[in-house]
């Protein structure tokens, strides 16, 4: 059963409680060593679906609240932990979204158990890291233990965050690119002036499929930066490739066949108001996939512009054609306002369309209406 079935006023007041606390200083550092951080993310989304006779118009939320903790014995050494615990799953919940794609792409209440099919609950991350530097602007990074792929790969400065940008989660990452959370791996970090080298290696627990054909698999990934300023702003051009062992059934369910993506993410600030942003992935389509391409890209709109320098609009939009299932293509769009209160706290106000054009069958399509609260100490 679960620990919240629907998301009401109880949990709201719970939330205000606790974003007060945070503001009024909740997180602190215990000495030069150690810190406690995190975040506290509360949000509530209302769905208009159309073309899903098995699916209702409803409204529905999710408390996310990560902390973590991080011990720098040293200048170059880094023991991290962060731990993950939700209360409700939003409008995905189970049987209650006919969409590929969480209309908020956080690591919810179900997210948060029996992570990568290890019977691991609530650990996120927990890794060691020492960092090697050569000079000011060169520098080699070593990380190992409990990872997440989404750190170090397909990074994009103004779509990879869903606490403070998009929340679609076909907007945070690539979903072509297949990147995994929360198990046991290796990061390699290589930078030197405006180039950089990330590589990932991870063994899962999982590959997500069913009965007989879960199995535990490997993946592998790399990411190539480059940063430059043109005059105009900072700018971040990126090609990610990535893979895994064969342990991906086909479409058959006759063979296993392994996974493989290449994707480029570029952002660019175009002076001090706007930024504009794309993704493009294309993946391997030997074993069962959804998707085999997407397009994403979209604007951001900085503060300066009304005279806050914290606050922001995000436009975007992505289209994925599909793979080798039921899917034939998705189309996402998306615009948020976010509005910061202080350094701690922010309201974002959210709308989404989604719509997923079936193969065969019912083309669910709808609009999201949404409200996210963050604080971040």
């Amino acid at each position: 059963m679960r620990v919240m079935k629907k998301f009401g006023l109880g949990c709201l007041w719970a939330i205000c409680g606790v974003f007060l606390l945070a503001s009024n200083g909740f997180a602190y550092e215990v000495n030069d060593k150690l810190s406690i951080g995190g975040i506290i993310a509360g949000e509530w989304q209302y769905l208009s679906i159309n073309d899903a006779p098995d699916f209702d118009s409803e409204g529905r939320g999710a408390l996310v609240f990560q902390p973590e903790i991080s011990f720098t014995p040293t200048e170059s050494d880094e023991v991290f932990v962060k731990f993950g615990f939700g209360a409700g799953d939003g409008l995905m919940e189970e049987g209650e979204s006919p969409f590929k794609f969480a209309p908020w792409g956080a690591d919810v209440q179900d997210d948060c158990k029996d992570i990568s099919g290890r019977n691991r609950d609530y650990l996120l991350t927990a890794w060691y890291k020492h960092t090697f530097s050569f000079s000011e602007d060169h520098s080699l990074g070593l990380t190992g233990g409990i990872i997440d792929a989404c750190d170090y790969v397909d990074e994009n400065a103004f779509a990879n965050d869903e606490f403070s940008q998009f929340m679609n989660e076909a907007l945070v990452n690539g979903p072509v690119a297949f990147l995994p959370s929360y198990d046991i791996g290796g990061a390699i970090e290589w930078e030197i002036s405006g180039f950089s080298i990330k590589g990932v290696a991870m063994a899962l627990g999982s590959n997500g499929e069913e009965g007989e054909f879960e199995e535990p698999y490997n993946f592998y990934g790399m990411q190539f930066g480059y940063n430059v300023d043109f005059g105009l702003g900072e700018g971040n051009y990126r090609l990610t490739v990535d893979t895994t062992s064969s342990d991906f059934s086909n479409v058959a369910g006759t063979r296993k066949k392994r996974l493989g993506c290449a994707m480029i993410s570029f952002d660019q600030q175009l002076g001090e108001i706007l930024g504009a942003w794309i993704r493009f992935g294309w993946q391997d389509d030997e074993a069962a996939i959804d998707y085999e391409d997407i397009y994403s890209g979209g604007l951001n709109i900085g503060g300066n512009l009304w005279g806050r320098e914290q606050d922001n609009i995000g436009i975007g939009y992505a289209h994925l054609r599909g793979g080798n299932q039921d899917v034939d293509h998705t189309d996402v769009f998306e615009v948020y306002g976010r509005f910061a209160l202080n350094d701690i706290f922010a309201i974002t106000g959210d709308v989404q369309y989604m719509k997923d054009s079936m193969d065969v069958g019912d083309s669910p399509d709808g609009w999201i209406f949404g409200l996210r609260a963050t604080a971040e100490f």
